[in-house]
């Protein structure tokens, strides 16, 4: 049996689980699909919904935001839009001293495309692209 046929969802370790819902219901958008326990936090984790089913599994961990790398990616049709919507919803975007941003945040890809990078409340690294 191979893992292939099953759905993967990301993972993400958050100090303040109430400060995250703000974040990934307020100014993300996301919809939670459901709560549960996290360790010893009763109503420590949410599930996440994003592209018609789950997404992220965001939880409380005292190992949150310890990894500098990308977590999750969104691909996404128009980057424009999107970035410019999280933006006013008042997510920052991150720019890297190597590459060149534009005003919204948004650089070129390696291979073709564009991306930008924007961190939550812990550090954690997500990335929006687009092929064009």
């Amino acid at each position: 049996m191979s893992l292939s046929a099953h759905q993967v969802r990301a993972s993400i370790a958050v100090s303040d689980i109430h400060r995250a819902v703000e974040f990934y219901e307020g100014k993300l958008g996301l919809r939670a699909l459901q709560s549960g326990p996290s360790a010893h936090v009763a109503d420590g984790s949410r599930t996440y919904g994003s592209g018609g089913g789950p997404a992220l599994n965001v939880y409380q961990s005292g190992t949150a935001g310890k990894s500098s790398a990308t977590l999750a990616t969104w691909y996404v049709d128009d980057i424009d839009e999107v970035v410019g919507e999280l933006i006013a919803a008042g997510v920052e975007f991150t720019r890297y001293d190597r590459l060149e941003h534009d005003a919204k945040g948004i650089t070129a890809r390696a291979g073709g495309g564009r991306i930008a990078w924007f961190q939550d409340p812990d550090g954690n690294t997500f990335a929006i692209e687009a092929d064009i």
